[in-house]
């Protein structure tokens, strides 16, 4: 059996608002296991949220869930949760910071900051999916990760509960795919296995 790797091979950040939960409740659960990826999850959440975001993710999934505290270590095999009110930030060197920096797009954590910051540092080991939500986060970041060599996914708006956000995006430029949820499965299995 091949040892797992210290650092993953590709990131996975998913960016989310409005109707994106949805979304990730019938991804994360048909996920094989994710031993060569890190996937990061950024969704718009309200300060009172606490952790049920990340109870509800372990117990639908059964995967290595963790909300991500201040210069928490990006590790393969798990899935790491922006907590509310802080912007995500990564570093060249697998570290994940928080910023309370002024909001952007109304938001903290802001899509489009965590997809730009991890363009930044890891350029064509980012995976970018921008899923439903009501607001324009996330297009800037996503175009980000596309022209630093990464590759963009947008959610079919036809399948968003919340379709501006998907819609929002494609008006603006072109991904390198529109995938529905199924779709997203059997994509993130693939390059789970490469």
């Amino acid at each position: 059996m091949e040892e797992t790797p210290l650092i993953p091979q590709k990131i996975i950040i998913i960016g989310g608002s409005a109707g994106s939960l949805d979304v990730l409740l019938k991804v994360l659960p048909n996920l094989d296991p994710i031993d060569r990826l890190a996937i990061v999850i950024v969704l718009h959440r309200r300060s009172a949220d606490d952790n049920i975001l990340e109870e509800l993710l372990r117990m639908k999934s059964g995967l290595r869930i963790k909300e991500i505290q201040d210069k928490t270590v990006l590790k393969p095999g798990r899935i790491h949760v922006a907590p509310p009110d802080y912007h995500l930030l990564f570093e060249k060197d697998y570290i994940l910071s928080l910023d309370v920096s002024e909001k952007v797009n109304y938001s903290r954590p802001s899509i489009d900051v965590a997809f730009e910051s991890v363009a930044d540092a890891f350029r064509e080991k980012v995976v970018g999916i921008l899923l439903s939500g009501a607001n324009a986060d996330g297009t800037i970041g996503l175009k980000t990760i596309r022209r630093n060599g990464g590759y963009a996914i947008i959610q079919s708006p036809d399948t968003a509960d919340v379709p501006f956000m998907p819609a929002h995006a494609l008006k603006t430029f072109t991904p390198d795919a529109v995938m529905t949820p199924p779709e997203m499965v059997t994509f993130v299995n693939a390059i789970g296995r490469e």
